[in-house]
């Protein structure tokens, strides 16, 4: 499988004056800005980031759609030995990425790669693969393209997903995939039939009344004598954060 092509970002510092709180989110140690993303911020993806573990053995990772770079960012805060390569489809998306790791101060660590991650062939392997991937299959489409490529299968399918996971993956590595319960279970059909095995998984509710509406999971080739079924409810009955998430997101949340 070859490599269409690849643009690394080496940027100078740009500051901005946002007058829309929406076009920045500021964590404790970093700041994301996502005027020129499609996909913004969202407290799932901030989920992902601070509950993916990252084991010792991880030194390098792929994270795959990287928008507007958090979850790269958000493992780097976490661990200060690896080294992450950010792989983003869309143009705008990844040079505001490529900025935001730019401003970070882990920007020694962090490569923003722009191109299409289903041709991307690294010339090593990854210990940790974490996407946030597209997942509306059958919804209806927005009129703005971008949009539709960060939030629909047009521009990564589950199978395309699947295949970067075999071409780029360590053999005794792990991947962190999220996805909307639904979707998450068509996904995870999809990796036992190929082989694949679920470690452990994190359903995440808003308040103890509602489903599941996301699934952190971890997979790899290896089988293991217990999967992990964890949970996670953000919210109590009087709408304040519960203490599990505060536990989770106090190293990144300004007021937390």
């Amino acid at each position: 499988m070859s490599w269409r092509y690849t643009r690394t970002y080496d940027l100078q510092l740009t500051t901005y004056d946002f007058r829309m709180s929406n076009n920045y989110f500021q964590f404790k140690q970093f700041r994301i800005d996502q005027e020129h993303c499609a996909m913004k911020v969202t407290t799932d993806a901030c989920i992902q980031g601070a509950w993916t573990p990252v084991l010792p053995q991880v030194k390098r990772v792929l994270d795959v759609g990287a928008g507007t770079g958090l979850l790269s960012l958000m493992l780097a805060q976490r661990n200060n030995d690896v080294i992450i390569d950010g792989i983003e489809f869309d143009k705008a998306a990844a040079t505001q990425a490529a900025e935001n790791v730019v401003a970070s101060p882990w920007k020694d660590r962090i490569n923003i790669i722009e191109g299409d991650a289903v041709l991307y062939t690294a010339p090593h392997k990854y210990d940790l693969i974490i996407s946030n991937p597209p997942f509306f299959n059958n919804s209806l489409l927005s009129d703005k393209d971008n949009k539709n490529m960060a939030r629909h299968t047009l521009s990564l399918t589950y199978e395309g997903l699947l295949d970067v996971l075999q071409n780029n993956l360590a053999e005794d590595g792990y991947t962190s995939i999220m996805l909307p319960f639904t979707e998450y279970q068509q996904w995870k059909e999809l990796l036992f039939n190929s082989g694949w095995y679920e470690s452990m998984s994190l359903a995440v509710s808003n308040n103890f009344d509602s489903p599941a509406k996301r699934v952190v999971g971890l997979f790899s080739k290896k089988k293991v004598e217990e999967i992990k079924e964890k949970k996670l409810v953000i919210r109590d009955a009087d709408n304040n954060y519960m203490p599990a998430f505060t536990a989770l997101l106090s190293p990144f949340y300004l007021n937390l």
